[in-house]
């Protein structure tokens, strides 16, 4: 009861906190008896109700075994003070471990700041971008000449969602919903692209290197990207196992699976949705 209501874990859900505790070598309890605690005590928030997901399956299938393999982006509106006018934000999302790899917020849609935005995420990344797969809808700006001609020109491969199909761009899909359903997104319009920018800057540095991502044994973007998940999944193995022995009767059976999700699909078949994250 002292963690879940003190004020550095009141705001985490169970499957955030536990491993985030087992990441500082405490374990109290089980994610199940977390969330029991919390019902019994009336500790539990209403969340907001997310859309409705599906499985993609597209005629295209891109897997990635590793970092910049895989890239997906997308633009989506921000409101601002003036009814009827947007602010545009650009994201390139790393299919393989989750991290935002470039942003930026534009007045406008544009393939010309799509183009430079990923020359800019290539560079500052360090990222040969030759037979790297860049995945996006169909968009007007995803298919305009010069983000064509830019992805062309550095040997990368595009791919693309099929006509009408909506939830052919998953991660990027589900990146927006994780960026408009946090908490501490704001109430009202952004009153300037200046208050954006640093709004959505916070936002990234959280995402990549303190949400533990589900879909990834609860590890961060950044911790997967830059090669430190297996130290941390192993350690969280080690400190589970020591807590069955030194309570066996609290385990019924093996301990928590923390091995690192190898294998991460782009749109998978109907045959291998099994396997997709």
């Amino acid at each position: 009861m002292t963690v879940l209501t003190s004020s550095r874990y009141a705001a985490l859900s169970p499957k955030q906190l536990v491993p985030q505790l087992a990441d500082e070598g405490l374990y109290l309890a089980s994610e199940s008896t977390m969330y029991r605690v919390q019902r019994r005590y009336g500790l539990r928030t209403k969340k907001r109700t997310t859309a409705r997901t599906h499985v993609a399956r597209a005629s295209t299938v891109h897997q990635a075994t590793g970092p910049n393999q895989v890239w997906s982006w997308d633009i989506t509106w921000l409101p601002t003070t003036v009814r009827g006018s947007y602010l545009y934000l650009y994201l390139i999302l790393d299919v393989w471990s989750r991290r935002i790899v470039g942003w930026c917020i534009a007045e406008r849609e544009s393939a010309d700041v799509a183009a430079a935005l990923f020359a800019q995420s290539c560079s500052e990344g360090d990222v040969d971008p030759r037979g790297l797969v860049l995945h996006s809808d169909n968009g007007t700006p995803m298919r305009g000449s010069t983000m064509i001609s830019t992805l062309q020109w550095l040997g990368v491969v595009p791919s693309f969602s099929r006509p009408h199909v909506s939830d052919d761009n998953p991660y990027s899909e589900a990146l927006f919903r994780t960026l408009k359903y946090t908490p501490v997104y704001p109430r009202l319009p952004f009153a300037d692209l200046a208050s954006a920018n640093r709004w959505v800057a916070r936002f990234v540095d959280w995402y990549n290197g303190t949400h533990r991502h589900s879909a990834i044994r609860y590890v961060t973007p950044d911790q997967r990207h830059h090669g430190r998940e297996r130290a941390v999944l192993a350690s969280r193995h080690e400190l589970y196992e020591r807590m069955r022995r030194a309570n066996p009767e609290r385990w019924s059976g093996s301990t928590r699976n923390w091995l690192p999700v190898d294998l991460v699909v782009l749109n998978p078949e109907r045959a291998l949705a099994g396997i997709a994250a």
